[in-house]
């Protein structure tokens, strides 16, 4: 198996140098919105392990709402952020990446404050990385070769089986399934169909996610006597703060809702990203980075089969704290629009949704942390308009497929490589073409 995983290089702009940077951007793009895979810049189809990939300028419309709490606000540039989703590690992809496509990244790294002209792009990319505080993957193991042979695959047996209808239709369901896997044989060895097997899965990876995986429950009960003595103050600390805390949720701009529109909804596939900041102290920093580090452990070791809790639509999703753990970034990847991203998470999940975002300033109102909240679904809507921000370049590898479609494909493969199935078995399988 081949495990996923993720980059986040952030460097503060050169402010004499923006608007130039925003005019290179603009020419990796057919359109705004509309990646050109096979730019002179990066060219991201080239690139046979990446999933998704985004340029964004991180320029945070929100920093005065610190004020509410009678804090300055942070006096940060805005910041280049170039971030991924990959297959296998970082340590073979960044090199990769950087061979690929180091002259465009210098020219568009040369904006940002501090870079050096001859220096070694490698390393300064990794000086810049951000780790993520947490991180989704909508199906570990599952890669962009996966992906794209499985929807060939599926195109060619449903070919078959509309060019053969009149031989397919009454046939018992055991005979259909014997003629397709024969006729993928014969696919296969005239080379028009490719189904590669997995490889094996990385020694290093395999340890770091068996420690992760048994020293994150142990680490939790040896603070438990802790954390119990501690939860009447926490309860205490929480309820006089969610009464205190002020919402700032006003309607966004308009035109700020019109640059984002003109962004989104060009495949079925949608990217998000996010900016805020924490909400100040030492509590609301402490709990979120606790909840965030519970959310990691279940996003590796329970949501990583195709869905994350009840959602089902997002591919990709990290997030990464900022500035000192001042502000927080959260950037996704998902199908259907934004409109509907919102609603299923209102819907399904409105309590994760505060248990993370309520740590952050101006969130809706909460009760005992997972409750109310998002479920103000006007104001949240607005909280979360007001600090999307707009990606200037978004590159998807599979284009037209949401995540229903890739575990369907999945499925599909699985049905042709098994060497038995019963008829019940086979029946639902058909139903999938």
């Amino acid at each position: 198996m081949t495990p996923q995983s993720s980059f986040l290089v952030v460097a503060p702009i050169d402010p004499s140098r923006e608007a130039d940077l925003r005019k290179l951007l603009a020419t990796m793009n057919h359109r705004p919105g509309v990646v050109n895979p096979q730019n002179n810049t990066v060219p991201f189809g080239q690139l046979d392990r990446l999933h998704f990939a985004r340029f964004a300028i991180l320029n945070d419309q929100s920093l005065n709402d610190i004020r509410a709490y009678g804090r300055p606000p942070l006096n940060l540039p805005r910041s280049l952020a170039f971030l991924g989703d990959f297959d296998g590690l970082a340590a073979d992809f960044l090199p990769e990446l950087v061979a690929r496509a180091g002259d465009g990244l210098r020219r568009i790294f040369s904006h940002c404050q501090g870079f050096p002209a001859n220096g070694e792009l490698l390393r300064w990319m990794r000086e810049h990385e951000q780790p993520p505080a947490a991180l989704y993957v909508n199906w570990v193991g599952r890669t962009v070769r996966q992906i794209r042979e499985e929807s060939a695959l599926r195109d060619a047996l449903v070919g078959y089986i509309q060019g053969n209808g009149a031989a397919v239709s009454g046939r018992h369901p055991k005979e259909i399934r014997d003629d397709l896997r024969k006729f993928v044989d014969a696919e296969t060895k005239a080379g028009r169909l490719t189904l590669t097997p997995p490889e094996p899965t990385p020694l290093s990876w395999m340890a770091r996610n068996l420690f992760h995986l048994v020293g994150v429950p142990i680490a939790l009960v040896l603070l438990s006597p802790l954390l119990a003595l501690y939860l009447p103050f926490f309860i205490v600390q929480l309820r006089r703060r969610e009464r205190q805390d002020p919402e700032i949720a006003p309607r966004p701009d308009a035109s700020h809702i019109m640059q984002l529109a003109q962004l989104e909804d060009h495949d079925v596939t949608n990217q998000f990203s996010a900016l805020g900041s924490v909400k100040p102290g030492l509590f609301r920093r402490w709990t979120l980075t606790f909840l965030l580090w519970v959310l990691d452990y279940t996003t590796r070791h329970i949501f990583n089969r195709g869905h994350l809790t009840r959602v089902k639509t997002i591919h990709f999703a990290r997030w990464v704290f900022l500035d000192g753990k001042k502000r927080l970034l959260f950037a996704s990847n998902y199908d259907g629009s934004l409109e509907s991203y919102m609603d299923d998470f209102i819907n399904k999940v409105a309590w994760g949704l505060n248990l993370v975002f309520s740590n952050g300033v101006g969130y809706p109102r909460t009760h005992w942390l997972i409750c109310q909240g998002a479920k103000n679904e006007q104001r949240f809507k607005y909280y979360i308009r007001r600090h999307e921000l707009p990606t200037e370049v978004w590159y998807n590898a599979h284009p037209g497929l949401t995540a229903f479609d890739l575990e369907r494909n999945t499925r599909i493969r699985e049905g042709i490589e098994k060497p038995f199935m019963t008829d019940a078995e086979i029946r639902e399988w058909l139903k999938l073409l």
